[in-house]
């Protein structure tokens, strides 16, 4: 099989002939699957490597997240057993009913089909699937059950069992029903994509929550005997102090879900009803794959003035917007794509989020007297060519960013304002003098995410004429527009949207823009020649998604009235 799998790979062209000699190399001396390396590695998408594998096996293709399981099926085996050997029968053929339809990620896996045939007492008829669609349904139709039972398991013994902590750091702590739950809600959170996980008291429970596309939902609800617990547990993974419940703690674990190494963040917080506790949840990938250009969502003109903004030997470019709108990540793309051997980059951060080969990276420590702008003195005797800093607080740090980079230097940074223009009324109310902001602002990106419509189940919207005159359409484009609604299905969760997109403004400064800036013009009439000169608002920007079937007119608003409130002068407030 694994040969064949090579083989179909170099037709196909999906590796290069040195990535396919490795793969063969590591094969032999590991004695491992071809298929397994692959995925390990992620050299190949989910969605590539099953089709891979389909044409090699001549085994059909089902995708889990299309069917629903009847309850009579899922009976048939245990769920636990199913995660383990990562199989799930999904159905009855319909023209022999004797025989159950078995989805698995590895054609090879005989022993994951003897299992479901033993236990189900029929002959199974194997299908492909990708390891993540498993999963998910394994964790759809069974995680809520798996969760109770250890949740009932902990409430039942609690009485009669040692004390939370004496529990916890048994030798078997592995066994242990609150292990098991906590370990089984972050592994189905990284499978829905979640990027946090709230854990909650209430005052008659335990309520947790996901944040999924920047959006809270519930995912379950347990006794509140547990919260002791499973704060406890959480504690112990990040390193915090377990018997200290009277103040905030911060601290960081990683963990495996799925072959996969995730970091998290997990901070509590002392609340009336108990401590709660928040974990963030980061993928760990290769740098050079998490952060190039194309996962950022521009499109072609919007890559190229961003290339061309970087491409500038000094000056300043500034990434602005809200908290959560995504602009620690373009950062980090910018790094990643100015990274090379010839240049010494320098960032100044709080905290350090990702660190990337070859870049000289600083934390601020405000206790030790280390702030931005003290930090950005010492980076400046370092020899710089590039600077990040993590964001202009004061004017301070403006002032010295700004000196910096009339010096010669490229600094990059961020600002909380709602849009690119503001952004040069901020630091003009930080004090910086506007002939120095004209000389050394070179650009700036404004950045929102908006939630994808989910492309599995999403419909055509009938426009209203309040929708029609908020998007600006003539009566006659009106007539051929066609614009979408979420609706939701297994695949998105019930959610009607999937993954996010970057919606962006971005101004390149030119020498009009400069003497307005110079001159102190009015904010409106700096942006009406940026427009003028070929820059996208974000309304714009976000129209075009609406239009494309990208986004729905509800997020289109969602960001159009963050803009409204910024040109209206209370874009600090509403952040405070």
């Amino acid at each position: 099989m694994s040969e064949r799998l090579l083989k179909y790979i170099a037709e196909h062209q999906l590796l290069s002939e040195e990535q396919i000699e490795r793969l063969r190399e590591e094969h032999h001396a590991s004695g491992r699957s071809v298929r397994e390396l692959i995925s390990e590695s992620e050299l190949l998408s989910e969605e590539q490597l099953l089709e891979a594998l389909a044409a090699v096996s001549r085994l059909p293709i089902i995708h889990l997240y299309e069917q629903q399981i009847p309850a009579d099926v899922r009976q048939l085996v245990r769920g636990d057993l199913l995660r383990t050997h990562t199989v799930i029968p999904f159905g009855y053929d319909p023209e022999e009913p004797e025989i159950l339809l078995v989805a698995m990620d590895d054609p090879m896996n005989r022993r994951g089909r003897d299992i479901v045939s033993i236990s189900s007492k029929c002959r199974v008829r194997p299908y492909l699937a990708t390891t993540t669609d498993i999963l998910v349904a394994i964790d759809r139709y069974y995680g809520s059950d798996e969760m109770r039972e250890a949740a009932e398991m902990y409430t039942r013994d609690s009485e009669n069992s040692l004390s939370v902590e004496e529990e916890l750091i048994r030798e078997d702590v592995n066994s242990s029903p609150v292990v098991m739950l906590v370990n089984s809600l972050i592994e189905q959170a990284a499978r829905q994509r979640a990027s946090d996980i709230h854990i909650e008291p209430e005052r008659e429970g335990v309520r947790v929550r996901y944040r999924v596309d920047g959006v809270l939902f519930v995912a379950s609800s347990y006794d509140r005997r547990l919260l002791s617990a499973i704060i406890a547990r959480v504690k112990i993974l990040s390193g915090l102090d377990i018997s200290e419940k009277r103040k905030p703690q911060d601290g960081r674990s990683t963990i495996m879900v799925d072959g996969r190494e995730y970091d998290i963040r997990v901070s509590t917080l002392p609340t009336v009803y108990g401590e709660k506790c928040v974990m963030r949840l980061a993928l760990k990938q290769a740098v050079h794959a998490k952060f190039g250009m194309h996962t950022l969502g521009f499109n072609a003109a919007e890559e190229a003035h961003f290339r061309r903004i970087l491409s500038r030997p000094n000056g300043i470019v500034l990434v602005t917007g809200p908290t959560g709108s995504g602009k620690s990540r373009t950062l980090y793309t910018a790094l990643n794509e100015l990274n090379s051997i010839d240049v010494n980059i320098v960032t100044v951060e709080d905290p350090v989020e990702v660190n990337i080969d070859g870049v000289n990276q600083t934390q601020v420590n405000p206790k030790a007297g280390l702030t931005f702008a003290d930090s950005l003195r010492s980076i400046l005797r370092q020899d710089p060519d590039i600077i990040m800093i993590g964001e202009i607080r004061d004017g301070e740090t403006a002032s010295i960013a700004v000196q910096a980079s009339i010096t010669g230097h490229l600094v990059l940074s961020t600002l909380h304002t709602n849009d690119t223009v503001s952004s040069i009324t901020r630091l003009l109310d930080m004090g910086v003098e506007s002939y120095l902001i004209a000389d050394s602002l070179v650009g700036i990106v404004a950045k929102r995410l908006v939630r994808c419509l989910c492309p599995h189940c999403k419909r055509p919207h009938q426009l209203e004429e309040h929708e029609i005159q908020f998007l600006g359409l003539t009566p006659e484009e009106a007539k051929t527009a066609t614009v979408y609604e979420p609706v939701g299905c297994q695949r998105c969760g019930g959610r009607g949207y999937f993954e996010r997109t970057g919606v962006y403004e971005i101004l390149e400064v030119s020498h009009r823009v400069r003497d307005l800036i110079a001159s102190r013009a009015p904010t409106a009439e700096i942006r009406d020649v940026a427009v003028e000169e070929g820059m996208s608002t974000l309304h714009s920007s976000a129209r075009r998604l609406v239009l494309e079937g990208e986004t729905t007119i509800s997020e289109m608003m969602r960001i159009s009235v963050e803009g409204q409130d910024d040109q209206h002068g209370h874009a600090e407030e509403r952040l405070k």
